[in-house]
């Protein structure tokens, strides 16, 4: 903890052991392996013991600075859980013969990656379906497992888990969206601050951010109340990753809102709007580095930065991207940076967010 109260300061096993022979007459034999300096040493060592766990105990028990089981206690308090959990879902296309049928359940993964060690997805299908004449049929998936790595690209399925008569291959056209990781610490405790310090009642504008931030995938809301007279109300959302949220989710949110809205409120759930920031400059290298190490650091601290950005800026800062730029590991300077062109700040309208368009760096 960043302040410890004064009974827990100075509490280490050599100050402890000091102070435990300073309180003995000074005509004993207190020397490193006597009689006393063997009696009390032990106790020494206990005490600083105690005193670590009595710190340990503070920090679990203040929201700042707890973490883990304990931060899902301190957030019980004020009605705050933290959010699952949530499986990817999209569509396959099965190949085949003619009127074979794929039963619901149907099991299919993609291919395992031995040189990486990423392991195969599973992900089942929702329902059956019949191939058509033609010998081919669409089917919704689910990922078994819920999390991110449910969220593979386009075409990246391409096996059945077992044969099924008839059925010759599996495909999906399109990635699948949606997976979302257990809610970290810091997303948990950031919904408990907000709980607590900016007091929701009676369908206010931090009513419905809350309430919109509870559904399991949902990263940050944008309330615009009275957007379309009264009683209206607008909700932008985003993911746990700051980006767009696709209609299944859209309605999971609706449908939350419709449970706990107040009587006569006529919310509109919508997703926030993706603005592509295209970025091109002139980067002066350091020895050892190429320009594709430079291209691959910096897209990863702008995916950061506008993540940052989300909801909370209504430009992307043409300034602080030039700041990332130069502390890009690998770039010494930089000239004639522009974003989307320009050579001023980019501005976002109230339900946009800005995502990573084409980096265009040159030597």
């Amino acid at each position: 903890m960043a302040t410890l109260p004064n009974y827990l300061q100075d509490q280490s096993e050599e100050q402890i052991l000091r102070r435990m022979l300073d309180a003995l007459p000074s005509d004993l034999d207190k020397s490193e392996g006597s009689f006393i300096w063997d009696a009390v040493s032990p106790a020494a060592i206990e005490l600083a013991q105690a005193a670590i766990w009595a710190q340990e105990a503070l920090r679990r028990g203040f929201a700042g600075t707890t973490f883990g089981t304990y931060l899902d206690l301190r957030c019980e308090e004020h009605g705050v859980t933290r959010k699952p959990a949530v499986r990817s879902t999209g569509q396959v296309i099965f190949s085949g013969k003619a009127g074979a049928t794929v039963p619901a359940g149907t099991v299919v993964v993609t291919l395992a990656d031995p040189v990486t060690g990423t392991p195969s997805i599973s992900f089942a299908t929702k329902s059956p379906v019949t191939l058509n004449g033609q010998g081919a049929g669409s089917a919704a998936i689910e990922a078994v497992r819920a999390g991110k790595e449910g969220n593979v690209p386009a075409l990246a399925i391409s096996l059945l888990a077992s044969s099924v008569p008839g059925v010759t291959s599996v495909r999906n056209e399109i990635p699948t969206t949606g997976g979302q990781n257990t809610e970290d610490d810091e997303s948990l405790l950031q919904r408990y601050l907000a709980k607590v310090r900016q007091p929701a009642t009676s369908g206010n504008v931090h009513q419905y951010r809350q309430w919109a931030m509870e559904v399991p995938g949902i990263g940050d809301a944008q309330v615009f109340p009275l957007w379309d007279g009264p009683g209206t109300v607008k909700v932008a959302v985003v993911d746990a990753d700051r980006q767009p949220v696709g209609p299944q989710t859209l309605a999971e949110v609706a449908a939350y809102l419709e449970q706990v809205r107040p009587i006569g409120a006529n919310p509109t759930i919508v997703s926030a709007t993706a603005k592509p920031i295209s970025i091109a400059a002139t980067v002066t290298l350091a020895a050892g580095f190429t320009i594709q190490n430079v291209v691959d650091a910096f897209s990863a601290a702008m995916v950061d930065y506008f993540k940052e950005t989300a909801f909370t800026s209504s430009y992307v800062s043409y300034a602080r991207i030039a700041t990332l730029l130069l502390n890009t590991p690998g770039v010494t300077d930089h000239t004639g940076l522009a974003l989307d062109g320009g050579t001023a700040n980019v501005p976002l309208d109230a339900e946009q967010i800005p995502v990573l368009g084409t980096v265009n760096l040159g030597v």
